[in-house]
């Protein structure tokens, strides 16, 4: 029963009200926490009896409450007594039943407790296991990261090579670290590297080695691309003079020609494709190793070895196709393209100082090559194929951006030698045409022959072509178009040395004149003067008219040369020493020609059979009077005819001359000692008809050579010769009689004719002494 709580009024200590509270707690922890604070308060014996009382007096109260219920339900109360035996007895079993539940679960826990025992040791194993596992795992990755490297290396790919080896040692072998794999890996991975870069090395040596081995076809394509720019410059030259101005690699070029696209380096038409990418690839690795350094120190060194093996210790110069001389500057060409195109390509990795040596020793190596084997070179035509590969290979290279200045002197050297192989075989060529000429005038027999030698020939016709007809003959020989076609040949072989690369046309334009000079005046003009000892008065005349047209060729020639002049800047006119060497051999051949007339004359005169006491008169001329006249008509009319006018009557002047005074020689001679009257007359017909002769070729200027030989025959036969001896009366009659001369002859006739009458010799005497003071 629930304790008694205190009356109204009545007095209530805190103990007696915890005790309450206790008493009707729900539960152990509500009991405890109401019992703790009246347990701390408790200090004294009086206080906890006094809890012990109300305690006591509480659990009285309950027990007699219960007693108050029982005894109001007794049955009920029997009743559930009997139903909590019942339930005690069901307790009971249970509780057997619990223990022997209790004993099956014991044993199945023991049971279960090894068995969880060996759960976690098999657990322990399995993680062990996976552990296990995953470190195999991951060292097999390894492994397999490192036979990939190998692999890949083994299939030429280095930079994934690279790659996977730089992943398995920065990634993967950091997950391995604690096993001796992770050691021996990266131990391995310098040796590797190296592996990498010997393979890509070995690589590189080969591409280098094909490029090698494809220098020479580069070079060749890149010629023939060079040739197809000369060829459309030319034809844009064509279509428009302004181009003539802009040589090949100028910017007007360059911009005309920039439609037709070429790349020499990747190229289907040629077939020409030089790939970069093991160059880029090895770069690439090298600078990821960081040994980029190193690596262009070494493609340096191994360059400069492949430009050695590109020069040859030797060169042959004298085969017609030069294939010696175009594989070197193919090459050189070649190897100098694959320079520039690697430092356009790449960015800092070839110097460009190191290509400009590489340049200057390939090409200061060709020059002494060439310069060399020069000596074995005679031909011109060969010559002239060595400068076209030479200047080709100039043009080429000056499109790359190369400097071809050191080529210069040895375009001049090759000048100098082709001028002197030129001189020489046209040397050889005019002296062959001037021995085997026949000194004949050319016969032409149609139009068309005509028409070509006019073409060759500086010769202006005096008829026009109208007017001729055929078969002919020109004035000159056969050897003077010859001769001017050589004449053109040298001039137009010469002038095909000039081109854009070489500048020095000063050079050409004196060298052409020299030598032309010298051709001329050596092989032409002296040759044709050393031919003029000739007896052949025809052959001296055609000698004559040769040198008289190769007089106005020179003249001729030196408008054309001044025309033609490579040098813008010479200034002045043109003068060959040739002009006045013909000038002076026409003048030496003219000599000659009056020589032999005149020779011609003396021998007909030298027959000459006067007989100076003779008294006998003959109406008939002399035999040697005939002859020379003769003689003299035979000259004018074929071998003087094709002499200019003025030169013909030149020869023929001093040919009358000439005899006039070796006729007027003979009565002159010491041996006649007196000339009869006879004698005179004879003298005087033959001069007679010596004077009829001139007569008929109408020409009075001719006619005055016979003045002083008429003049003396006339006073010789004079009625009165001592008219000779007044000063008017001689001016009058005997004006060109020599004074000397016309007192010793009419001495001499005077002498006859006293022989003659049987004068005596006292009277001779004193004419004699009379005619002496009057002539002196």
């Amino acid at each position: 029963m629930p304790g008694r709580l205190p009356a109204k009024g009545e007095p209530v200590d805190d103990v007696t009200v915890a005790a309450q509270q206790i008493s009707i707690s729900s539960s152990d922890a509500e009991y405890i926490d109401q019992l703790v604070p009246v347990i701390r308060d408790v200090r004294n014996p009086d206080r906890a009896a006094h809890l012990i009382h109300a305690l006591n007096q509480i659990s009285a109260e309950r027990e007699a409450n219960i007693e108050r219920v029982c005894s109001s339900n007794h049955q009920e109360f029997v009743t559930s007594v009997n139903q909590l035996l019942q339930v005690r007895e069901g307790t009971v079993s249970l509780t057997a039943e619990i223990l022997g539940l209790n004993q099956s679960i014991q044993s199945s826990t023991e049971k279960l407790a090894a068995q969880k025992k060996a759960l976690v040791d098999s657990r322990l194993v399995r993680q062990n296991i996976d552990e296990t596992v995953q470190a195999l795992k991951a060292c097999l990755e390894v492994l397999r990261l490192a036979n990939q490297v190998h692999d890949l290396l083994s299939r030429k790919n280095h930079y994934a090579a690279l790659r996977a080896l730089d992943e398995l040692q920065n990634v993967h072998l950091r997950e391995v670290t604690r096993y001796k794999i992770a050691e021996m890996i990266e131990k391995s991975v310098p040796a590797t590297q190296k592996l990498i870069a010997e393979a890509v090395m070995t690589d590189l040596n080969t591409w280098l080695y094909r490029i090698r081995e494809a220098s020479q076809y580069l070079g060749e394509v890149a010629f023939y691309h060079t040739e197809m720019r000369r060829s459309r410059q030319q034809k844009r030259t064509e279509e428009d003079e302004i181009f003539s101005n802009f040589r090949l690699n100028s910017a007007i070029e360059l911009v005309a020609d920039e439609m037709d696209e070429f790349d020499i380096l990747n190229n289907d038409e040629t077939e020409l494709q030089v790939d970069f990418s093991p160059l880029f690839e090895c770069m690439h690795i090298h600078e990821t190793l960081g040994q980029g350094d190193q690596f262009r120190t070494d493609f340096a060194a191994t360059r400069r070895r492949q430009k050695e093996l590109l020069m040859p210790t030797s060169l042959n110069l004298r085969d017609e196709d030069g294939s010696d001389l175009s594989s070197l500057l193919e090459s050189i060409a070649g190897f100098a393209i694959v320079e520039r195109a690697t430092m356009r390509k790449t960015d800092n990795f070839r110097a460009a100082v190191d290509v400009d040596e590489l340049w200057d020793s390939m090409c200061q190596n060709a020059i002494t090559l060439i310069s060399n084997a020069l000596h074995t070179v005679d031909n011109d035509e060969i010559l002239l194929k060595i400068k076209g590969r030479v200047s080709l290979f100039m043009q080429t290279m000056e499109s790359w951006n190369y400097s071809v200045s050191t080529f210069d002197s040895l375009l001049l050297t090759l000048f100098q030698k082709y001028s002197q192989l030129l001189k020489r075989r046209f040397s050889e060529d005019f002296q062959e045409i001037v021995s085997s000429d026949d000194y004949m005038p050319m016969p032409i027999d149609n139009m068309d022959e005509y028409d070509k030698v006019v073409q060759v020939s500086w010769y202006s016709p005096d008829k026009d072509r109208s007017e001729l007809s055929f078969p002919s003959v020109l004035p000159f020989s056969q050897m003077y178009p010859l001769c001017c076609i050589d004449i053109r040949n040298f001039l137009n072989q010469i002038y095909l040395f000039s081109d854009d690369h070489f500048s020095r046309s000063t050079v050409i334009d004196e060298t052409l004149r020299s030598s032309l000079d010298e051709l001329l005046c050596e092989k032409v003009c002296q040759s044709l003067v050393d031919r003029l000892s000739s007896q052949y008065a025809g052959q001296i005349v055609q000698i004559l008219t040769n040198l008289e047209h190769f007089e106005t060729a020179c003249l001729e020639l030196q408008d054309l040369l001044f025309q033609a002049r490579s040098s813008s800047s010479s200034s002045g006119t043109v003068t060959l020493d040739a002009t006045e060497q013909f000038r002076a051999g026409k003048k030496t051949a003219e000599k000659r020609i009056f020589e032999l007339v005149n020779s011609k004359i003396d021998d007909l005169i030298e027959t000459a059979e006067y007989d100076w006491t003779t008294r006998t008169t003959s109406n008939q001329k002399s035999s040697y009077i005939g002859e020379l006249t003769q003689y003299l008509a035979s000259i004018v009319g074929s071998v003087l005819l094709g002499l200019p006018t003025e030169i013909k009557e030149l020869i023929y002047f001093d040919a009358l001359s000439h005899a006039a005074t070796s006729i007027l020689a003979l009565p002159l001679d010491d041996r006649v000692k007196s000339i009869s009257p006879a004698a005179t007359r004879n003298l005087a017909t033959d001069v007679s008809h010596l004077a009829d002769f001139v007569d008929s070729l109408n020409n009075p200027i001719l006619k005055e050579n016979l003045d002083e030989l008429v003049q003396t025959v006339t006073l010789m036969q004079a009625d009165n010769p001592e008219e000779f001896y007044d000063v008017s009366q001689r001016n009058k009659k005997y004006s060109r009689v020599d004074r000397e001369n016309g007192a010793i002859l009419l001495e001499k006739v005077h002498e006859g004719s006293q022989v003659l009458s049987q004068s005596s010799s006292t009277r001779g005497i004193g004419f004699s002494s009379r005619f002496l003071q009057k002539s002196s």
